[in-house]
């Protein structure tokens, strides 16, 4: 037999292999997907009058103004027919090449192919004409109310992105590229990373971000050491063990969002908010939320707050001693913080010596990016969601925030998970982001009626646990951080809310980049750097003119500004007290439960 011939019997048997395998594949696939129970449409879409509005007032702009609305659609039709004309004439000349190209640069046409060759740079730049052209078709629109405009605008950009040849295996280089090398292998690889996605989530495509089983909670990730002193049905109660021989009198009680868990604040030693504070000196407690299930459907924000809050509060003093903390709210919990505080103030309670604000929202008179999602018909879907489930499911807020930036967190994994047949990378932040909660039926209602849509709190008041609770009740200490790019919480807006506040001691901070990497941003690294003003009584962008910014991380800042209101060192703490014994060790329990599908 020739090397030639052995060589096809090899690829022949090869190929043979792996058609066994797409075949077992498929039906793999077929009994995942009969199981499949479909989303409601209503939090797929927005109901069909948003469409029709906007083809009525497309239509509308044609009989009143149709010069306009002509002249853009000569325009595409201008440039598509000089751009077919020019890669005609190069292919004329017996140059196999593409023609002269001036679209913007795009991350996602890395690959030399979409530059140098015809068909390739073809199909990119008559879909950057198209996605053009759509654009101004939408943002010209004219007589739309702004929030269905705004909904417009985001569904367009939905569809825009995900028609990008990018996101096709016949129109995708990188994926026929690495299908060629692999004999076809890659192709199989990514097909058996669908199906183990759709297996995991009941059907619903959700892209894994992170390799989970690189990771496992209290071994390699969420490893500061410390005891549970507590427990209730809401949360455990953390404290951290001491790294000091003396630490601050009064105890730092830090609340992070339910929506995730705790250890996006102790991912690892290096970037560990935890560890960092209790080297300061500081006696450091944390909640751990626990990830509702359906039988907490009538938990509601009354619950978090009295059950949650207040009794965290309550708890730390009676192990520390103490007669007030320094609390921290991050993200959902900042804004729950805040109405805390506001009761606290109406019951004469003075635990809260000072309190801290990570990227958290009060008034939300802007509802920014999240316009599209905060609307009758979307919160009607979820309510509709909630009455089935008892609550709403993770996954429904994981996509919900992915298609915020759909091509980062969307598209793009799905492309060297699913067309390449890549391992998704063993990256700790993207294994927290897959790591959600989900949220009980009546708290996740309240929030979204009566906070995000009705903006109760900044506007006349919100009704909990028995009191009208304002924004401007709040008068002690505070110290809001927020972060420049912030697409979840605009640092305009946690401003907004900050300003309406009561208290004489305000600090206000805005550090460079987004929700997560402008928090977890240690000085060791030397990265983000932030911006300070003292005069807070400044417009949102008067104050960012006139700030100063500092090179680093702000948490040597916000060290020295908690330190002055920290008391005086004390001997470091053991765990608990004779009424608190140590439950386990850290990070616990509920931290481990994985969100209800």
């Amino acid at each position: 037999m020739t090397t030639n011939e052995s060589e096809t019997g090899e690829n022949f048997e090869r190929l043979n292999e792996n058609l066994t395998k797409v075949e077992q594949l498929s039906r793999r696939l077929v009994e995942v997907m009969s199981r499949h129970k479909p989303l409601r449409k209503d939090l797929n879409s927005p109901e069909p009058d948003v469409f029709m509005n906007a083809a009525g007032a497309y239509w509308q702009e044609m009989i009143n103004n149709p010069g306009k609305v002509l002249e853009n659609q000569l325009e595409l039709w201008s440039k598509s027919v000089k751009h077919y004309i020019d890669a005609q004439n190069v292919l004329m000349k017996g140059q196999i090449a593409a023609p002269q190209d001036e679209t913007p640069s795009d991350r996602r046409f890395s690959n030399p192919m979409w530059q140098s060759h015809p068909y390739f740079n073809y199909l990119k730049q008559q879909y950057m004409l198209n996605a053009q052209a759509i654009e101004t078709a939408v943002t010209e629109l004219e007589g739309m109310e702004p929030k269905d405009k705004q909904r417009i605008e985001y569904f367009a950009r939905q569809i825009v992105d995900m028609m990008a040849p990018t996101n096709f295996l016949g129109t995708n280089p990188d994926a026929l590229e690495k299908a060629v090398e692999t004999e076809g292998q890659s192709l199989i690889d990514g097909l058996e990373n669908l199906i183990h996605d759709l297996e995991a989530n009941n059907g619903e495509m959700i892209v894994r971000l992170a390799d989970e089983e690189a990771f496992e909670i209290g071994r390699n990730i969420a490893t500061a050491p410390g005891k549970v002193v507590f427990r209730n049905r809401m949360f455990e109660l953390l404290q951290f063990s001491p790294t000091t021989e003396t630490v601050h009198e009064v105890p730092l009680l830090i609340f992070p969002p339910w929506i995730n868990k705790y250890y996006i604040l102790d991912l690892k030693e290096s970037n560990s908010l935890i560890r960092w504070c209790v080297d300061q000196g500081y006696t450091v407690f944390v909640v751990s939320w626990i990830n509702p299930d359906r039988s907490h459907s009538d938990v509601g924000m009354d619950e978090y707050i009295e059950e949650g809050f207040v009794t965290a509060i309550s708890e730390t003093k009676k192990i520390t001693k103490q007669k007030q903390v320094n609390a921290v709210g991050y993200c959902i919990a900042g804004t729950t913080l805040h109405l805390t505080l506001s009761l606290m103030k109406k019951r004469g309670d003075k635990s809260i010596k000072s309190a801290t604000f990570f990227t958290a929202l009060t008034d939300f008179a802007d509802q920014g990016e999240f316009t599209p999602f905060l609307q009758d018909d979307f919160i009607d879907g979820i309510d509709k969601e909630i009455e089935e489930e008892g609550l709403l499911r993770s996954f429904i807020m994981q996509r919900t925030f992915s298609f915020l930036r759909s091509n980062d967190l969307i598209y793009g994994p799905a492309i060297k998970s699913y067309m390449m047949g890549e391992t998704p990378p063993a990256f700790d932040l993207l294994y927290w982001n897959g790591d959600g909660s989900g949220l009980p039926g009546k708290m996740a209602h309240q929030y979204l009626r009566q906070l995000c849509q009705g903006n109760e709190f900044a506007d006349g008041g919100v009704e909990f646990c028995g009191e009208r609770l304002t924004l401007n009740d709040v008068d002690v200490p505070l110290c809001s951080i927020t972060c420049e790019t912030d697409h979840i919480a605009r640092w305009k807006d946690c401003y907004n809310g900050f300003q309406q506040t009561k208290s004489r001691s305000k600090t206000f901070i805005v550090s460079e980049s987004g929700h997560i990497a402008g928090i977890v941003n240690p000085p060791s690294k030397k990265k983000y750097g932030h911006y300070t003003n003292a005069d807070n009584k400044l417009a949102a962008d008067d104050w960012m003119e006139g700030a100063t910014f500092h090179e680093g991380s702000w948490w040597p800042r916000w060290d020295k500004w908690l330190s002055s209101r920290s008391g005086k060192q004390i001997p470091a703490r053991d765990f608990g007290d004779s009424d608190h014994p140590v439950l386990g060790d850290a990070p616990g329990d509920y931290v481990k439960t994985r969100a209800t599908r």
